[in-house]
């Protein structure tokens, strides 16, 4: 056992057991500080706190139990196992992303409670018999069962969250005050496996001009971004390491956020509201989506939306603005963008670059490494969907997802979404961009790479706009790819075209 955990227990059990006060009609919560004694490893106290616990029981409790199971190595470890892996809630492989994160040498160790099996196997027999379900060591199943339930937290549970979590990183505290406004439930916040920041954002990155990168070959895929008139290439390879880019480009000043678990990369601009914000990597997650931070209030931001979900500007209706970006290859945005930058290697951070090292066993299954409350089974989790989001379309509008393989086999494709029209051109080097197209109707893609619409015109695409030959200009949509599972999930009213 720990020392804060010893002290936690000895000032627990100087309170007489943890017990407490209670009305003999309508118990009074147990105290937030029984959750975290009944995971200690010291049996008599901790069957206290569950005794404790179970007086004033309700379902919604069972997410504290969950989160203190969450650090304990399960009992299909194996014998002699003395802590679980933090990606891994069921036990299977973790896909990759501690293989990614071992490299990061420059975050302090975590500290983890060295309780047992044991315990584990202690906390999730004590859920059952209290809520009569039946999933064993499933923390899954659990997950997904709770999630099904009505939000109905323990009154302290953001207390409860920021003590546990302050056991990895302190600075987890300033995320969770108490009282705290949230606009997702916290239950299911969960850690990404590092520290604030443990995945360093690059700050105003170094850049290159396109011929001095030759250390990209053309099929390296790259996320493009345009703004007023100024290009920059942002490599996979790098940027997967760092999941955030702190960057200027086009005289706006941007925080472009990759989520890589989800498969999303999200130009916005760094402010809102009139206000300015510096942003940085959380190390939580929400339905396995990275939740990013604001230096300036300590309010969690889905990367996602662009919108503060929990803290201080929760419900503020702050919004970011966001920007168009291109999944390429560095040769098709090279010669589209002569005049493009691109980030150098000089990153400041020994990391591997090489193309695919990152997440690469993540990246190569359809397999999660975070629950999330459901899945959609009609793309595949990992399949990547073109996303226009609600906002875009217009008021009352649901957003819509076209799957990436459609429109690989489809580049030159029409839909309909509410009372607008829209058409995705898609480049030999698979880049999705999408146009209002008003009343054109347009042909299949020639085989001489030709846009042509049904009356024979021809068009050309240009940075901001389709432009026929007569000079009609068709403005271009913002959109972003995502993987489809971690878009459902945040986004179950979605229009899907596949």
């Amino acid at each position: 056992m720990s020392p804060r955990w010893l002290t936690l227990a000895a000032t627990l059990s100087v309170l007489g057991g943890l017990g407490v006060a209670r009305s003999q009609n309508v118990p009074e919560p147990p105290p937030w500080q029984a959750f975290m004694a009944a995971g200690g490893s010291d049996r008599p106290q901790a069957q206290a706190a569950l005794d404790d616990i179970a007086v004033g029981w309700r379902d919604g409790y069972a997410a504290m139990i969950l989160d203190v199971a969450r650090f304990l190595p399960s009992p299909r470890a194996g014998a002699g196992a003395t802590e679980s892996s933090p990606l891994d809630i069921d036990d299977d492989a973790n896909d990759g992303r501690a293989g990614a994160l071992q490299r990061f040498d420059d975050f302090p160790p975590v500290s983890r409670q060295p309780a047992g099996a044991d315990t584990r196997r202690r906390l999730t027999t004590f859920l059952e018999r209290q809520t009569g379900q039946r999933f064993g060591g499933d923390l899954r199943a659990w997950r997904r069962w709770l999630w099904a339930l009505p939000s109905a937290p323990h009154p302290d549970y953001a207390s409860f969250k920021a003590e546990l979590y302050a056991r990895i990183d302190p600075r987890f505290r300033d995320f969770f005050p108490t009282g705290v406004k949230a606009n997702i439930r916290l239950d299911e916040i969960d850690w990404g496996g590092v520290p604030v920041n443990g995945i360093p954002p690059l700050r105003s990155p170094k850049t290159i001009p396109a011929a001095e990168a030759g250390w990209l070959r053309d099929g390296h895929l790259v996320f493009g971004i345009l703004v007023n008139g100024e290009a920059r290439a942002y490599p996979k390879r790098i940027l997967a390491w760092h999941e955030m880019a702190i960057d200027r480009l086009g005289g706006i000043d941007l925080t472009i956020v990759y989520c890589t678990l989800c498969g999303t990369v999200i130009p916005y601009e760094s402010g809102a509201g009139g206000r300015r914000f510096t942003f940085g990597t959380s190390g939580l997650l929400y339905r396995s989506n990275k939740l990013m931070f604001d230096e300036e209030t300590q309010s969690l931001w889905s990367a996602l939306e662009g919108v503060p979900v929990v803290g201080p500007l929760a419900g503020s209706g702050l919004r970011l603005p966001f920007h168009s970006v291109v999944t390429t290859t560095w040769g098709e945005w090279r010669r589209d963008h002569p005049s493009t930058t691109v980030l150098s290697l000089e990153t400041g951070y020994e990391r591997n670059y090489a193309e695919g090292a990152a997440y690469r066993e993540y990246f190569a299954t359809d397999r999660l490494m975070f629950e999330v409350p459901t899945i959609d089974t009609r793309l595949k989790n990992k399949a990547e969907v073109l996303v226009l989001r609600a906002e875009i379309l217009g008021k009352d509008a649901t957003p819509v997802a076209i799957a990436v393989e459609r429109l690989r086999r489809e580049p030159v494709y029409a839909f309909d979404a509410g009372d607008r029209r829209f058409v995705v051109v898609t480049s030999p080097g698979g880049a999705n961009v999408v146009y209002e197209r008003g009343t054109h109707a347009f042909a299949p893609r020639r085989a001489d790479g030709e846009i042509r619409d049904t009356d024979g015109r021809r068009w050309r695409t240009l940075p901001d706009a389709l432009v026929s030959e007569t000079g009609e200009r068709l403005a271009r949509v913002p959109a972003h790819r995502a993987f489809w599972f971690g878009w459902i999930a945040q986004h179950p009213d979605t229009e899907l075209f596949k």
